[in-house]
């Protein structure tokens, strides 16, 4: 039986993101413009951006698929005539939608634009793919909350010619698919618009009434207060389970983070697939691979629902990532002898150990022997923000290569 390669689908919230996404191997980014995403945090793409972003990626051969999956007001709906229209002429791929009126605008003003049906939906079952599927959709982006069984149904229930898209990297939320309204009631900044604080990732205490100011610890079973803060999801060791259900497209979360990330966790997965399409039925993960996902910054990982509930998703000890590695330099450039330039990030050491990364290859891990800046000076540090630093390596280094050293460290959110 023929397999069909999956989608390597990653994410840019700003433009370094999407160069990053790309050099890495992602076959579609997904990212938003300023108005009527779901990460308004993020840089995101202002409108001439858009059309920047989207002809980046056409002409590296990657699609753009751009959010419109807000549930907007009646007030959002004044500009989106424009908006739709301006993604379609823009050559978008497709349009990430959630709300049935924006369906319904999407077709009138941007008829040539292929429909994604956003997680926002919940699609958790059959009749709701074939819902989608009727009123038009290209894709469905499943609900975080099935399992591999449920999804598997689901395929075999449905359009053959429906796509399937889910998440199968990055962080989860407590609430189905992300519909929530801890954010807007504590804060009000309403998830729901793209605008979430987190509530869930914060400490709580309990506070008596009658007695303000004096707060009294929560606590589960002794192991702490942060009651909704839930682990990310890894799926980099279950690629042919995530094939054999029917998974078209593999969304990696994660538009608010790092280009590191978007660069790190793209890699893995691109690597992983390759190894897994040369081969399915002897598929092993590479041990470099395994230990990539753990090099960019998260919190504990674990598989979601694809194997069913029965693994608890919350963490209760804290909301900090794990973040043991960090980024030393960003490649400027490098000669066929080797002889690389590269901009400062964080500080190193001559005698440190770094490694270094490129688009689809292991990484390279190596002792810095000598430094120098770019009048020749020899360093024992550098530490200056965005110098550079220039440094001899064994072989010529790739655009987008990157430098790294471990570092042991956790941090909040």
């Amino acid at each position: 039986m023929m397999i069909k390669k999956p989608e390597i689908l990653s994410p840019a919230g700003d433009f370094e993101k999407l160069r990053y996404a790309i050099a890495y191997g992602a076959d579609a980014v997904y990212l938003a413009g300023r108005r009527f995403g779901m990460r308004a945090a993020t840089g995101n793409f202002d409108d001439g951006e858009l059309r920047q972003a989207i002809s980046y990626a056409h002409a590296r051969g990657v699609k753009c698929y751009i959010t419109v999956n807000i549930v907007p007001s009646n007030a959002d709906l004044q500009q989106l005539p424009g908006y739709l229209e301006l993604l379609q002429d823009a050559g978008a791929d497709a349009l990430i939608v959630a709300d049935v009126g924006v369906v319904a605008m999407a077709k009138r003003y941007a008829p040539k634009v292929p429909l994604h049906i956003s997680t926002q939906t919940s699609i958790l079952n059959y009749e709701a793919a074939n819902f989608w599927a009727e009123l038009g959709a290209e894709r469905i982006v499943l609900a975080r909350e099935l399992s591999l069984p449920e999804i598997a149904e689901i395929r075999e229930k449905a359009p053959k010619a429906l796509q399937i898209e889910a998440f199968v990297h990055g962080a989860m939320c407590i609430s189905y698919s992300g519909r929530c309204l801890i954010s807007q009631y504590m804060t009000g900044r309403d998830a729901n618009r793209g605008a979430c604080a987190q509530p869930c990732r914060w400490k709580y205490s309990l506070m008596e009434e009658k007695r303000p100011g004096e707060y009294f610890p929560v606590e589960e079973d002794g192991r702490g207060t942060y009651l909704y803060n839930s682990k990310d999801m890894c799926m980099i060791e279950h690629i042919p389970e995530l094939v054999r259900a029917g998974i078209d497209s593999f969304k990696i979360e994660g538009r608010a983070k790092t280009a590191y990330y978007a660069a790190g966790i793209t890699s893995a997965y691109r690597r992983a697939v390759e190894a897994y399409m040369q081969n399915p039925e002897g598929f092993i993960l590479a041990e470099d691979i395994r230990a990539e996902i753990g090099k960019v910054s998260h919190r504990n990982y674990y598989t979601g629902f694809y194997f069913g509930a029965e693994e608890c998703g919350q963490f209760y000890e804290d909301s900090h990532y794990i973040r043991d590695w960090e980024v030393t330099g960003l490649w400027d450039s490098c000669d066929a002898q080797g002889n690389a330039v590269f901009r400062l990030k964080n500080r190193f050491f001559s005698g440190d150990t770094l490694e270094l990364i490129q688009p689809g290859q292991a990484p390279y891990r190596f002792v810095v022997t000598e430094m120098t800046d770019d009048e020749g000076n020899l360093l024992s540090v550098a530490h200056h923000p965005e110098m550079r630093v220039h440094l001899k390596l064994p072989f010529e280094a790739a655009p987008y290569a990157i430098l790294r050293k471990e570092t042991g460290e956790s941090i909040d959110k």
